[in-house]
C-alpha cells in the first residue's frame, strides 16, 4: 500500500531523513521506533504531506504521491494523528470529531461518528465539552477519533502514549489493534519501544535519520541492539 524509496528531507541545509526505505501492507500495522531527534515526527509530516522532500519518492496504492498536496492524501485514504493530539480545544468533542470528516459526505460523517463513538463511549459522554477540558488520554482518544473520521486505509499514528499512564497506554494500543483487525493499515510511531513492537507485525528502527534495523516486532524485541538502546535491557 504504501512504498517509500531513497526518501530525504532537510531543514534548511540541514538533513533530518537520509535515504528512507520502507514498505506498509494493506491491513498491516508496522512501527516506527528510535530516540528523540532520530526524525520519525518529520518522516510522518513527509509521508503526510506537511513536511517538503528533496530526493526520494513516496507511493500509495502504487501512485506517486512525492508532491501532492497534503488535502488530497487525505482523499486517497492517509490520515495522522499528530504528536502532541493538537486537539482544538476551544471547540466541543463533536465539533473536533466532524472536523475530521471534512471530506467525507454527510451520511458518511454520521456514520463514522457512531463508530468513534462506539470505540470510545467517553467521547459520546463528553461530546458537547470544550476539548481542552478533556484529560490527556481522552485527548489521544479524540485525536485518533478525528483521523478515523476521515475513513483512512492508511493511519499514521505519532507518538499515541506520550504522556499517558501505563492503564491508558494499553487501552489505547488495545483500540489500534482493533482497528488492524478491521483492515486498516497503521504506521505507528513511539518512544515506547516495548509497546510497539509487541504489537507490530514489522518495525523499523531509525537513528539520525537512517533506517538501520528492520524485521518482524518479534525479531526486533530480542534484537540485542535494540534491547540496549530503547528497552532497558
Amino acid at each position: 500500500m504504501l512504498e517509500v524509496s531513497a526518501l530525504e528531507s532537510r531543514y534548511g541545509r540541514i538533513p533530518a531523513l537520509k535515504g528512507i526505505d520502507l514498505t506498509v501492507s494493506a491491513g498491516e500495522l508496522v512501527a516506527l521506533v528510535g530516540a528523540n531527534g532520530a526524525g520519525k515526527t518529520t518522516l510522518l509530516r513527509a509521508l503526510s504531506g506537511v513536511q517538503p522532500v528533496c530526493a526520494g519518492r513516496v507511493r500509495f496504492d502504487g501512485a506517486d504521491i512525492t508532491a501532492m498536496a497534503p488535502e488530497r492524501r487525505v482523499r486517497l485514504g492517509i490520515a495522522q494523528v499528530p504528536e502532541g493530539r493538537q486537539v482544538f480545544g476551544p471547540l466541543a468533542v463533536e465539533d473536533n470529531l466532524r472536523l475530521g470528516g471534512y471530506t467525507r459526505s454527510a451520511a458518511e460523517s454520521a456514520q463514522m461518528l457512531e463508530r468513534v463513538y462506539a470505540m470510545f463511549p467517553v467521547l459520546r459522554e463528553r461530546r458537547q465539552a470544550p476539548a481542552g477540558t478533556l484529560s490527556g488520554g481522552q485527548q489521544q482518544m479524540l485525536a485518533i477519533g478525528r483521523a478515523l473520521m476521515a475513513r483512512p486505509r492508511l493511519l499514521l499514528l505519532d507518538e499515541p502514549s506520550m504522556g499517558l499512564a501505563p492503564r491508558l497506554v494499553e487501552e489505547i494500543y488495545a483500540r489500534v489493534q482493533d482497528l488492524r483487525a478491521a483492515d486498516t493499515a497503521i504506521f505507528l510511531v513511539d518512544q515506547n519501544a516495548r509497546a510497539a513492537l509487541k504489537i507490530a507485525d514489522r518495525g523499523y528502527v531509525l537513528e539520525t535519520g537512517r533506517i538501520v534495523l528492520s524485521g518482524s516486532g518479534v525479531e526486533l524485541l530480542a534484537n540485542e541492539r535494540v534491547q540496549a538502546a530503547y528497552l532497558g535491557l
